[in-house]
């Protein structure tokens, strides 16, 4: 079975939806269904929250150092002080996401209307 295997106008759609589902939601469900079963404080779920953490990280790293689209015109300088600046204001106003978001977005948006 392949992508091009079939010639009729539903196959990619059906194709995406499996493969989809394939890759991502089998293994959703195992994990929900495994997950329910351990306790927190158990070494198995600190390892796999440490994973999830450790690649939002690294996915968030890999956008600052090599942007892609709009934010790639923008300097490295700008973006490093955007986000380091958000985590600042992340941690001062007890750890409101939304606080240190804004204040990133913010940040990236004046060096950008100021051209650093």
């Amino acid at each position: 079975m392949s992508y091009l295997s079939n010639g009729a106008w539903w196959w990619p759609y059906l194709f995406i939806l499996l493969a989809g589902f394939a890759a991502t939601d089998v293994w959703r469900f195992l994990g929900v269904y495994l997950g329910g079963k351990l306790s927190e404080d158990s070494d198995l779920l600190v390892l796999v929250r440490t994973m999830a953490t450790a690649l939002v990280a690294a996915v968030i790293g890999n956008l600052i150092v090599f942007p892609g689209g709009a934010l790639a015109h923008t300097p490295l300088a700008l973006r490093i002080v955007a986000v380091a600046l958000g985590f600042v204001a992340y941690l001062a106003s007890g750890k409101r996401m939304v606080v240190g978001i804004a204040t990133a977005e913010l940040l990236l948006l004046a060096g950008l209307y100021l051209n650093f």
